[in-house]
């Protein structure tokens, strides 16, 4: 399975883009800072002109690939989906039972992470800090059901759903799979969150562990039993 994934290339919706960055060492360049630029100074006070200056290039440049620092946002927010996605598609290849498979989506949707090697020019661990801090601002937005139509969530759509059918393996009688697995998703930036800039909200530590995790797990099969 790792030899077929070996090459495997995270793809994004087009929509998300102008002109695909991942086709370019320029377009790569882009990502590579972009995401350290928007951890680094928060996506407010990120702007093109900032990113130009640390690529040694210029505002128009970046504008052939991304028409804003939203659309910019939505694609990394939708490759760090499809990422967790081909991640769950490996760790739960051969596996049979639905228990475990679920187990294994909650552990990837909650757990630390480390940074892939297949792809040179995304740092993960930086951009789930994005994630983290930024990702509802992708969707919070007035063109959320235009972004929506043109497909701007597929992505996170599609996790959500592949873990939300073997929610439903384990208790087809249980009326809200999509409801639990966008709250787990969720909950697991929130918690992370929290536990960083308002701790009297959570019960999970600034290091994580794996408290996050088997809180998420607990709750979610406490929530699934018959």
């Amino acid at each position: 399975m790792r030899n077929l994934l070996a090459n495997i290339k995270i793809k994004v919706e087009e929509k998300v883009y102008l002109k695909d960055p991942e086709a370019s060492e320029k377009g790569r360049d882009i990502i590579k800072h972009g995401i350290f630029l928007i951890d680094e100074l928060g996506l407010e006070a990120f702007t093109f002109k900032k990113l130009a200056e640390r690529i040694s290039s210029t505002e128009a440049t970046i504008y052939r690939y991304f028409e804003s620092k939203h659309m910019l946002l939505s694609y990394l927010i939708s490759w760090y989906w499809n990422w967790l996605e081909y991640r769950l598609v490996f760790a739960i290849n051969n596996i049979k039972p639905p228990e475990d498979r679920l187990r294994i989506a909650i552990s990837i949707l909650s757990g630390r992470i480390e940074n892939d090697m297949e792809f040179e020019h995304i740092d993960e661990v930086t951009l789930q800090r994005i994630v983290v801090a930024e990702s509802a601002k992708a969707y919070l937005t007035k063109e959320v059901d235009a972004n929506n139509k043109e497909g701007f969530f597929l992505s996170y759509k599609r996790l959500c759903k592949r873990i939300a059918d073997i929610v439903h393996e384990i208790n087809p009688e249980y009326k809200y799979p999509a409801s639990l697995v966008s709250t787990v998703a969720e909950s697991a930036h929130y918690q992370k969150f929290f536990a960083l800039h308002l701790p009297s909200l959570t019960n999970i530590q600034e290091d994580g562990g794996t408290e996050l995790e088997n809180f998420l797990t607990h709750m979610v099969f406490r929530t699934l039993e018959r």
